[in-house]
């Protein structure tokens, strides 16, 4: 079975990798929303994006850190995990 990133447990990487305090229901709620309205830029991502590379031990594609919003986000980092199996 593969893993599955979660808006929870994105809501918990930004917490954790950027500093970005949001509830987790309200991320699931608003995956369309800019990540910048969230005060989460392409570095912060870069950290979150890190983060997953070296739990799961498979690189993400380039630019995953340029997703625009946690959607896109979730919905390209699930597809990859997904097909490495991880």
């Amino acid at each position: 079975m593969s893993y599955v990133l979660t808006p929870e447990e994105l809501a918990a990487l930004m917490r954790q990798n950027a500093g970005i305090a949001i509830e987790p229901g309200d991320l699931a709620k608003n995956l369309d929303t800019p990540f910048e309205q969230y005060g989460l830029d392409s570095l912060g991502l870069l950290g979150i994006v890190a983060t997953l590379e070296n739990r799961h031990g498979s690189a993400m594609p380039a630019d995953t850190e340029k997703c625009p919003t946690p959607r896109e986000f979730l919905d390209l980092v699930n597809n990859t995990l997904t097909k490495s199996g991880a």
